[in-house]
């Protein structure tokens, strides 16, 4: 079994996602985000994440003292109105190569390629188990027979219990708006420890509040992005992310 503390400390997980810019291009960032050693230096300031994500590209330019976790596929935003798919673009010996903690990966689950993604991350597993990575899903409900229910209990909480599953040791998975529906996602997950995804850029007393909601249904902690390096301040929320995510 992997050892998810390579990315946790007392159980607890902080990641910093910088794998945007493959799935929205440039359009998320400004003159100084734009720049993934920024990033890696808000990372350093903070002081208190447990992982930092990446493509391989980034990865394998820029020097991360942090446990790093590689993302293996990714899709770019130019196919709107379209049933989501994402393959696999990197290796797992690749991420090894990287000398990375973990490896990630997006399933799509209720598209109608779920399949082909769950077949390929099933490998993916496989792999990387065998190699002592740990294994992060990015569980996202999108496509055409989800739709309309992307958020809700139900989907969400079947998202995570195909983590658990398939394998995954760290599920990400879309917060469902209460304490006793992500709850109900979290026990749904098992072992596989959930982390709620930070997603878009919001009001940072709102943000806050929303993670000692996600805290308190017993989830891992986040895996932010956006709302960290969007931030008039990103050092400070990070610091007062981390508060809530290892002090619950």
């Amino acid at each position: 079994m992997v050892d998810v503390g390579k990315i946790s400390r007392d159980g607890k997980i902080m990641l910093l996602a910088y794998d945007q810019g493959f799935e929205h291009g440039p359009a998320d960032f400004d003159d100084d985000n734009v720049d993934p050693q920024q990033i890696i230096d808000i990372a350093q300031k903070a002081g208190v994440f447990t992982g930092i994500v990446f493509q391989a590209g980034v990865a394998e330019k820029y020097a991360v003292e942090l446990p790093l976790i590689v993302k293996l596929n990714g899709k770019t935003s130019f196919h709107k109105g379209e049933e989501p798919i994402s393959l696999q673009i990197h290796s797992v010996d690749n991420a090894v190569e990287l000398q990375a903690a973990g490896v990630g990966y997006t399933i799509y689950v209720g598209s109608e390629h779920e399949e082909k993604m769950i077949q390929e991350f099933g490998k993916i597993v496989e792999e990387a188990h065998h190699k002592d990575l740990v294994v992060v899903a990015w569980m996202y409900p999108r496509g055409k027979h989800v739709e309309g229910k992307e958020n809700s209990r139900d989907t969400v909480a079947y998202a995570a219990r195909l983590a658990l599953e398939l394998g995954a040791d760290v599920a990400k998975l879309p917060y469902t708006g209460d304490v006793e529906s992500f709850s109900w996602v979290v026990k749904s997950a098992g072992k596989t420890k959930v982390v709620a995804q930070g997603g878009m850029k919001i009001e940072e007393t709102k943000f806050i509040e929303e993670i000692k909601e996600i805290m308190s249904a017993g989830a891992a902690g986040m895996a932010i992005g956006r709302n960290i390096w969007q931030s008039d301040d990103p050092v400070g929320l990070s610091q007062k992310i981390a508060n809530v995510i290892f002090k619950s």
